[in-house]
Order: C-alpha cells, then sequence, then structure tokens
C-alpha cells in the first residue's frame, strides 16, 4: 500500500486556519482517490515560502531519512517552497531517500512534458512572491515616508490616531522618569521597586526587568527610527531628550562586558537550571576590591530574590568539572557498555509489539479465515444475497485492519545499532568545548551538593515525539572544595 505525508503551511497573520484546514482536506481527498494511506501531517502556521526555515518544514525533511513513506503531499507546489534553487535541492534530497512530492491540485504528469511544465510553475510561484514582496516593500516605504504607523506591536509611551503615533502622555512620564534614573545611577531592580510602591504597573503587574531594559535601549523615544539602512524622524514624537538618551546607551554599552561580549563565552550558557527552584542559571560578572573581574554562574532566582539560597560557582571551574567528566566517563568503555546497552534495551521495548498491533492482528487473521471460509462456500456454488454482502464487509474490514496496523507499527519504527549509538557518542569527544556541550547535553540541573548532566540521546519515544528515554548510568563524586563534595550524576534522556 502506497503511504504518504501531508505538508501545509499559510503564510502570514492574516490568513487563518480555515487555510490549513483547506489544504488538509483537498489533501485527504486526493490521497483517498489515489488509494494512498496517509501517515502523519505536517504544518507551519505564518511562515513565508521564500525560504526553508520552517520548523515542520526541516523535521519532514528530516523524517523522510527514515524511508517509512513514500511520498510528500502538498496543496499545491508553492506551499512547498516558493524559491526554486531550495525547491530543487529539497526534491533531490527526498528523492534520495525514495520520496516523490506529490501536487493535489496540480495534475503534473510523470513523463518529460511533466518535468517543463513543473519547472514552469516553480517558476511562476518564485517571480509572483518577489513581486509581492517588492509592491510591499514600495507601499510600506511611502507610509513611512508620510509618517504613518505601519502596523505591529506599539511601544509602551504612544497611541495610535488616524495612522499617526501620538504620545500617551502618563505612560511618556514613566519612560522619561526611567530614563533619567538610569543615567543618574540607578539600577534597573531599584527603578522597578519604586514605580511598584508608588502603585505603577505595566499591565497591571509590576514592570519586568526585560520590559525596562527594552525601554532603555529603544532609539525610537528619542524619535529616530531605522530601517534597510535609512532613517526616519517624522514617525515617532520624540519623547526622551536626545542628551539623556545618548547618556544611557552609553552606560548599557559600558555594561554589556561579560554578558553578551563576544570576546567571553559561556560555555553553559541556557543548559544550566537550578535544582531548589528550578529558575534558569545564568552568566554574571562582578569586580572584586582590587579590581579583578569575577566571572560566575547565579541562579535567577536567587538574584529576583525569590527566597532560592542556591550559591553561586565560578564560571572556570564549573566549566571544567563538567566538560572534564563528560570526556572522562564517556571515554570509559565500561561505561559506554552500559549506555549502549540500555539504549538497545529501550529501542527493543519501543519495537515490540504492542497490545494494540496484538490484538488488530488477531483480529486481521480472523477476517482472513472468515473470508476463506466465505470463498469455499461459493466455490461449492452457495451464492447468495447475505453470502456476496457479508464478504464485501469482510474485505473492508480487512483493507481497515491493514491501514491500522501500518499506522501502528510506523509509530515505533527505531532503527539504531550498536555502532551508530557508540559513533554518536564517540564523535562529540573530538568537538570542541562549545560544540561538545551544545551537541551532548540537554540540560544542566544544579544543586549545592551534587550536579545532573542531561545528555542528549538517539533513541527517540517516537517518530513524531520529541521526548527522549532516560536512565541514571552513572555517578562520580569529585571535590568542590575542602568542606562539601559535589556528586555528579550523568543521564541519558
Amino acid at each position: 500500500m502506497k503511504t504518504a505525508v501531508i505538508y501545509a503551511r499559510y503564510s502570514s497573520d492574516s490568513q487563518t486556519e480555515q487555510s490549513i484546514e483547506g489544504q488538509l482536506h483537498v489533501c485527504e481527498e486526493y490521497a483517498q482517490r489515489n488509494n494512498i494511506l496517509i501517515l502523519n501531517t505536517y504544518i507551519d502556521r505564518a511562515m513565508t515560502g521564500t525560504n526553508d526555515n520552517r520548523p515542520d518544514f526541516q523535521r519532514m525533511i528530516k523524517d523522510s531519512a527514515r524511508k517509512e513513506w513514500n511520498y510528500v503531499l502538498v496543496y499545491k507546489l508553492d506551499r512547498f517552497s516558493r524559491n526554486k534553487y531550495e525547491s530543487t535541492m529539497h526534491k533531490r534530497t527526498l528523492k534520495n531517500n525514495g520520496v516523490t512530492l506529490l501536487s493535489a491540485m496540480e495534475n503534473i504528469p510523470d513523463t518529460p512534458e511533466g518535468i517543463i511544465l513543473e519547472s514552469l510553475l516553480e517558476g511562476m510561484n518564485q517571480y509572483y512572491s518577489a513581486e509581492l514582496s517588492q509592491k510591499v516593500k514600495r507601499g510600506m516605504k511611502e507610509t513611512r515616508l508620510k509618517g504613518n504607523f505601519t502596523g505591529g506591536h506599539l511601544l509602551y509611551g504612544y497611541d495610535l490616531k488616524d495612522h499617526k503615533i501620538i504620545i500617551n502622555e502618563s505612560q511618556a512620564e514613566i519612560v522619561r522618569y526611567i530614563y533619567e534614573q538610569f543615567s543618574l545611577g540607578v539600577y534597573v531592580k531599584d527603578i522597578i521597586k519604586f514605580l511598584t510602591a508608588k502603585g505603577i504597573y505595566n499591565n497591571g503587574k509590576p514592570f519586568a526587568r526585560n520590559t525596562v531594559y527594552n525601554i532603555l535601549k529603544n532609539e525610537k523615544y528619542s524619535g529616530i527610527y531605522r530601517h534597510g539602512g535609512e532613517v526616519f524622524e517624522n514617525m515617532y514624537p520624540q519623547i526622551v531628550p536626545t542628551d539623556i538618551y545618548e547618556n544611557v546607551r552609553a552606560k548599557i554599552s559600558e555594561n554589556k562586558y561579560g554578558k553578551r561580549s563576544v570576546e567571553v563565552v559561556y560555555l553553559l550558557r541556557h543548559k544550566l537550571k537550578c535544582g531548589y527552584c528550578g529558575q534558569p542559571i545564568s552568566a554574571e560578572t562582578g569586580t572584586s576590591k582590587n579590581g579583578q573581574v569575577k566571572r560566575y554562574y547565579k541562579c535567577l532566582g536567587r538574584k529576583r530574590q525569590n527566597g532560592c539560597k542556591k550559591s553561586m560557582i565560578g564560571k572556570e571551574y564549573l566549566e571544567n568539572l563538567i566538560i572534564s567528566a563528560i570526556i572522562e566517563q564517556l571515554s570509559d568503555q565500561q561505561i559506554m557498555n552500559t549506555i549502549v546497552a540500555n539504549l538497545l534495551k529501550i529501542q527493543e521495548q519501543l519495537t515490540k509489539e504492542t497490545p494494540i498491533l496484538n490484538l488488530l492482528a488477531k483480529e486481521k487473521r480472523q477476517t482472513e479465515k472468515a473470508i476463506k471460509n466465505i470463498m469455499t462456500a461459493i466455490e461449492n456454488g452457495i451464492i447468495t444475497n447475505t453470502t456476496t454482502k457479508r464478504l464485501k464487509e469482510l474485505e473492508e474490514r480487512q483493507e481497515n485492519l491493514e491501514r491500522q496496523i501500518l499506522l501502528e507499527r510506523s509509530k515505533t519504527a527505531v532503527k539504531y545499532t550498536d555502532q551508530e549509538i557508540r559513533t554518536y557518542y564517540g564523535q562529540a569527544l573530538n568537538l570542541e568545548p562549545q560544540m561538545l556541550i551544545n551537541y551532548l547535553v540537554k540540560e544542566i540541573i544544579v544543586y549545592d551538593d551534587r550536579i545532573d548532566v542531561i545528555y542528549n540521546s538517539p533513541i527517540m519515544i517516537s517518530p513524531d515525539d520529541e521526548n527522549r528515554q532516560g536512565f541514571i548510568f552513572y555517578s562520580k563524586t569529585v571535590k568542590l572544595n575542602a568542606i562539601q563534595n559535589l556528586i555528579i550524576t550523568l543521564r541519558i534522556k
């Protein structure tokens, strides 16, 4: 039986779920007419087709390597891509994986003439996209030249009237206060504390730190709006005096070092989580009394004073500890044997016949036996309306069971060998530290007396499930300081 997946996409927020529903409906009708079984659907919402930076599209291309289906079915070719080069490249990848692209609305024959027709359609799709983009850009530029609002999120401190941006005076006073206090050296947390004490909120809640920092970094408050290398001074009325804005911008630039500076790399950024309060652990920088710069990792919960008492850990110490423990343990043959054995065991459990699959198989055998009995009766001359009707019912049931069995088996298609699992982890050991962390580590949970390092794994619960299996396979105690020990527990997840 031929199998397929459906890929559907709409390109802007102005379109709705109805667009997706319509595409799926047409594709499902096409599949039914052509006796194709649909195994899965991939959907990208509000995603342009001019490039392939679409999550479900990339997942579909990657999943095609498992060779579990024969076709990718789309409503029209422009849903797949409006970029002729990328379309050709990805169709080649699908072809190499034994998968063919089908269009439900464009009857493209599998002939030399069909190649010309498909190429013509793809060229027209790319032309339409480029022409539309040019018209939109021209229209948006004219709107900006007139000083009209071009849409999107309206900044705090402004209102909209007759397509023009005007100042909201009550909010503007708060914006000016934030700028003035920060320019005088007041910390953001103290500015927020003062606003909260005065009952001044943002959407009913105290101002968040990120909100205040975004206000302080937004050049529009100085009356300047930049787009595509052009400067527009007639769109946003100035709220903050230029001298104060420049002063604040200089202070923010000075504070970047150690947090977002490319000169300082925090290897464990976005991987750390506090084991006590569950908040992320972020990179921090401080200066000692003698002027020496100190870099460390600190719990955001403690930083935000949520009651967490998690102690800070030195940047280099923690990074060296994690990397050395990972390399040491993955280089240990006995530990690697344990990893591989456990993952293969998980894979075996996943690929076993499920209870549902067993029931379907049993019913299919019974149905086949019943069909055989009726066929024997017909061969012996027993032909009635009842036997004919019953035979048709059984044949339909047999076809339906075959579909259900195929769908059930597709959920447990995991195919990794012993060597492939070893290669997955072995390759990482040859990477530079940052790539090693990104490749191997999913999450690091930090306590004061132990650290749980959760590894990524090639084994997945099912083809469409991103949750991975996990188990503790090794523990090691290393010295944290002279008083307490740090337990490193590495888990596969």
